[in-house]
């Protein structure tokens, strides 16, 4: 199942990359704890938008982690629906971090609604990454699914990758003594290798037989940290052959930088800054992502 210098993956807060030889697929489980925690406290939503933003992050981390990326993988929802913006962002070398917004006077018009076709309403998915090598960007959109995110994530591999995939999220609020309120979020996918006829594969008994297996995976077998990853394979997949490779760790990280909101702030005309401040004379942003609050006295911004 592993090489013979493979270390055991940690309890969360990693990504697995996986193959199933006896079927040529390759795959990745994730597991997020104190990420998704971290990620998810500086937005104060209802439970169902705090839900799709973990499962969010783990799905920007499965796909950005099995790029060779110098750069950003970003996750992002519109919708005409109470949650209306979502995104979330990889980093290379795994940084994570995530921002969701919801109308909350809509959320309360449509009865405070838990699941994602009413949450997000009618819209586009898009996955955009922003290479640093090339200083491209590239993206694809799909119509959101009414049946959750990871359902359109797979139309986006079948619109715009034309690879075969199948995708589970799942994500929980959690509480722990001495620790207070968290959210944990697991993933786990499996795909054709790239150049196979996805509709060919899609088709073959050998799709069916690991969709099958996939069917079988509870919740909270991708959420319990007791339960090692590598069990978590063997249990679905023993059949297949499984290989697991070294695990690849996950962290929170935000990209936001004093100095970058000061030259923004500088930019402007000083009769427009002093509209600004509080009454202190203080300019105070908050980054969405993190929830860091940075102060600029209105003094310190004159040319």
């Amino acid at each position: 199942m592993a090489d013979m210098q493979y270390r055991r993956a940690p309890s969360a807060d990693f990504v697995l990359p996986f193959e199933l030889l006896a079927a040529g697929y390759r795959g990745r489980l994730l597991r997020l704890d104190s990420v998704s925690t971290r990620a998810l406290a500086a937005h104060p939503l209802p439970e169902a938008g705090q839900r799709i933003l973990a499962e969010a992050l783990g799905l920007s981390a499965l796909l950005g982690s099995s790029l060779r990326l110098e750069g950003r993988l970003s996750v992002q929802i519109k919708g005409n629906g109470p949650l209306n913006l979502l995104v979330t962002d990889y980093f290379a070398g795994g940084g994570l971090r995530g921002y969701a917004r919801i109308r909350e006077e809509q959320f309360t018009e449509a009865g405070n609604p838990g699941d994602f076709g009413r949450l997000a309403g009618e819209g586009a998915l898009a996955i955009t990454i922003e290479s640093k090598k090339d200083a491209q960007t590239y993206q694809g959109l799909v119509p959101l699914s009414p049946n959750g995110l990871a359902a359109s994530a797979e139309t986006y591999f079948a619109q715009s990758e034309q690879l075969a995939t199948m995708l589970r999220l799942a994500a929980a609020p959690i509480y722990r003594s001495g620790a207070g309120h968290g959210w944990r979020a697991g993933a786990l996918m499996v795909q054709a290798m790239p150049g196979a006829n996805a509709e060919d594969v899609r088709a073959s008994d050998h799709w069916r037989r690991v969709g099958l297996f996939l069917s079988t995976l509870e919740d909270i077998e991708l959420l319990d940290t007791d339960v090692a990853a590598e069990s978590v394979l063997w249990r679905l997949f023993h059949e297949e052959e499984v290989r697991v490779h070294s695990s690849q760790p996950l962290h929170f990280e935000c990209s936001c930088q004093p100095e970058r909101i000061r030259t923004v702030l500088k930019s402007y005309p000083m009769e427009e800054l002093r509209e600004l401040p509080d009454p202190d004379g203080v300019i105070r942003t908050r980054c969405e992502f993190c929830g860091s609050v940075y102060e600029f006295p209105l003094q310190t911004l004159s040319a």
